[in-house]
């Protein structure tokens, strides 16, 4: 049966929104037709049965002899959920409400403080605040464990209903307690909620070197991106040597983003596959051609906050040998995730497949390493809780890629790279986000792209 579905790479709900649109349709074999067959076929229909009874007597119990009138459909949507967080940490239950906010936030337009989060250990975990938002003004960072909410604990909520809380009417004050890495005491933060409007996609000149950060992946990125190349090989009157794209602390988005988003720097060869569980829901996308840059040098910045979307990129410009991958290694979000609607009653977000790079690396658990691994600080703190995808409880496990060992040698690093430091010097001056000068991972990229030889164009 053909369902209308959303394929999504983040790695984290958005504080206000949960990510990822109705964007694609694929084939599923998720529809209740298909239900009843597998539970002939994969295992004994009678313990199914049995299974389903118990989960009735426990529903009429509760109806009946809980301390207080407990509400149906809320009981049934917990169970739904409950059922679907269980799996993994990015499946999950959406009730009509949610997955219409969930649409809202694609667009690049949503109400909250502008905070990307996950769900561990009974709380809620920061993957990264968004640029220009309540959350990145109030001194929110990646890492932070948020505790309680107006002070109250947000332990035994779940993401959806803690997400839900942070949301709220534009102007209004929200307090919230954290929990962050080498403080010995809880930090409270107050802000006011806005309209978050996300400039996914940010650029300026560096010298003779186009700049572009890619902050998520929305059904804006694209766009925005060969709108700020193309304004910046104007503004240097075509004479640019270089990009340095910088996915530092992006959690992810839209799997055709990060799909035209590669297919931008590349001519031709694999992009990125999917492996589902039933073959012929297997994909593979490959670039039409046309690179925007023309050959130019690239360099892609990475962190640990880069996941999902991101390292499809990352993974695509290193493994097609378009670009050289500086920074840290990244999350390690190698699943992807698809809607699927439930008419009436919301729908169901459901890890379906693991995704791959050009070399068949899944990089799931593992995530991308850089060719040239630089750090942003020379003190990074130790992380209170998980710090990549292979910490999170429940993860899917790393199956079915080649090794990263599988993939040849790189020849084309430039020698520069023997004589960057993996750490800033203890002169460096502490970083401002509004002096480029201050950014180590940055200058280094640039340093690194101005030394790389531009593609020769490949006969036509």
């Amino acid at each position: 049966m053909k369902l209308r579905t959303g394929l999504l790479l983040s790695a984290a709900f958005v504080a206000g929104i949960a990510t990822g649109p109705i964007s694609t349709v694929v084939e599923s074999r998720l529809g209740v037709s298909v239900f009843g067959s597998a539970f002939a076929q994969e295992g004994n229909r009678a313990e199914t049965y049995r299974l389903l009874d118990l989960f009735a007597n426990v529903f009429e119990r509760v109806r009946s002899e809980y301390v207080q009138p407990a509400n149906d459909r809320e009981m049934v949507e917990n169970a739904i959920n409950g059922m679907l967080t269980g799996l993994d940490p990015h499946s999950s239950y959406m009730n009509a409400k949610a997955f219409a906010d969930m649409q809202v936030t694609t667009r690049g337009q949503f109400g909250g403080l502008g905070i990307e989060v996950t769900h561990e250990a009974g709380y809620i975990r920061v993957v990264s605040p968004i640029d220009d938002t309540p959350a990145m003004r109030a001194g929110v960072k990646a890492g932070d464990l948020i505790v309680a909410l107006d002070g109250k604990t947000v332990q035994g909520l779940s993401l959806n209903e803690a997400v839900d809380k942070m949301r709220g009417t534009p102007g209004s004050k929200i307090t919230i307690t954290i929990k962050r890495s080498g403080v010995d005491t809880p930090i409270e933060l107050s802000m006011n909620r806005e309209i978050i409007k996300i400039q996914v996609v940010k650029s300026r000149l560096e010298g003779d070197v186009a700049y572009i950060r890619v902050t998520s992946f929305s059904e804006q990125t694209d766009s925005g991106l060969r709108k700020a190349f193309a304004a910046l090989k104007e503004q240097s009157g075509g004479k640019l040597k270089g990009v340095v794209l910088d996915l530092r602390n992006n959690p992810g988005g839209l799997l055709d983003q990060a799909v035209a988003v590669s297919d931008d720097f590349l001519s031709q060869g694999e992009i990125v596959s999917t492996r589902a569980r039933h073959s012929a829901d297997s994909q593979r996308w490959n670039a039409k051609g046309g690179d925007i840059t023309g050959g130019l040098p690239v360099v892609v910045l990475i962190n640990g906050g880069s996941a999902s979307a991101s390292e499809i990129v990352a993974g695509a410009l290193q493994d097609q040998r378009r670009a050289i991958v500086l920074g840290t290694r990244s999350f390690g979000k190698g699943s992807v995730q698809t809607v699927i609607p439930l008419p009436g009653n919301g729908a169901m977000r459901l890890t379906t497949a693991r995704y791959y790079t050009p070399s068949g690396r899944s990089i799931q658990g593992l995530g991308i390493m850089p060719e040239i691994e630089v750090q942003s600080s020379r003190n990074e703190p130790p992380h209170f809780g998980p710090e990549r995808e292979a910490d999170l409880k429940g993860a899917i496990s790393n199956a079915g890629g080649a090794s990263a060992e599988a993939l040849a040698p790189r020849t084309d690093v430039p020698a520069i790279a023997k004589e960057i430091a993996k750490l800033p010097p203890e002169t460096w001056p502490a970083f401002d986000a509004a002096k480029p000068e201050t950014d180590y991972v940055l200058q280094q990229g640039l340093a690194v792209v101005r030394t790389m030889q531009p593609m020769k164009k490949a006969a036509r």
